[in-house]
């Protein structure tokens, strides 16, 4: 059985027809083409698939499609203003924390979450809120830095 909804994702509302087991990811892949979330595990182990469900970080390889209805979805694809980069996703490209790229959409994810609950984390906040999120590439180091910049630069 096939079900008619309608996902409101980055803003847009995109009429769907989805099987009740369609995860959310499968559906931002392969329905609306946002393949910003990376299909890494499928198990909610790496968190490259995050995107934001009403503000939270979640991931979409376990999520269904059909409990995000009447929710708000963010993708990484959705951060960007009028085609500008966030001062995070900057931040990332200028700290290299993009190294390799596969985990870099959760990390953004997790980290915009973050910083939307807490303009202000300290180094402790940032490793926390990114514990969800696997990176092979770079140590972490790049993108706890690139965190820390994007505070620097929206503190003023």
């Amino acid at each position: 059985m096939k079900y008619s909804a309608t996902l409101r994702v980055n803003g847009f509302s995109y009429p769907v027809t989805i099987e009740p087991q369609r995860t959310l990811l499968s559906v931002l892949r392969d329905d609306l083409e946002l393949t910003g979330s990376k299909e890494g595990c499928d198990d909610s182990e790496c968190g490259a698939c995050m995107v934001l469900l009403d503000g939270e970080p979640v991931n979409s390889c376990s999520y269904l499609a059909l409990q995000t209805l009447g929710r708000e979805i963010t993708t990484v694809e959705g951060l960007s203003t009028n085609g500008d980069l966030s001062p995070l996703q900057k931040a990332f490209l200028e700290a290299g924390g993009v190294q390799c790229g596969f985990c870099t959409p959760g990390m953004l994810i997790s980290a915009t979450a973050l910083l939307a609950r807490n303009p202000r984390p300290d180094d402790e906040e940032i490793k926390a809120s990114l514990s969800g999120n696997l990176c092979r590439c770079t140590g972490y180091t790049p993108i706890l830095a690139a965190v820390r910049s994007a505070v620097e630069m929206t503190a003023g």
